[in-house]
């Protein structure tokens, strides 16, 4: 490095997480994942402060138009729009909610045909 290059500085994981408020594990998963490069030293990391503000410069977004957030299956992937139906129950719910004396005309008290109601 010659005397008229600026040295270059170097940032932890927690003042990288400070600066942006967020919790230091987001950070190191960050780089794990290779969104944020950085440099080890034994068991320690720095984040060089040039890419660090360069990764900020790229994703900052101010006076632009937002980019369309796609990140996760909408409904729309899974059945296009489209209503499906009611679900029908299945062949074991025939007891559950419909007893004798729910609806119906059995449990409503009127005689239906054959049950003597006169």
């Amino acid at each position: 490095m010659s005397p008229t290059e600026p040295e270059e500085t170097y940032l932890t994981v927690a003042e990288v997480a400070e600066t942006l408020k967020l919790n230091q594990q987001t950070v190191r998963n960050w780089i794990d994942q290779g969104s944020l490069p950085a440099l080890r030293v034994g068991r320690r990391v720095r984040i060089k402060r040039s890419d660090f503000e360069r990764i900020l410069q790229e994703s900052y977004s101010a006076g632009t138009a937002a980019p369309s957030r796609r990140s996760s299956p909408s409904a729309d992937d899974f059945w296009g729009g489209e209503p499906v139906g009611v679900a029908e129950p299945g062949p074991g719910a025939a007891g559950v909610g419909s007893g004798s004396a729910g609806s119906g005309a059995a449990g409503s008290g009127a005689a239906g045909p054959g049950e003597g109601g006169g």
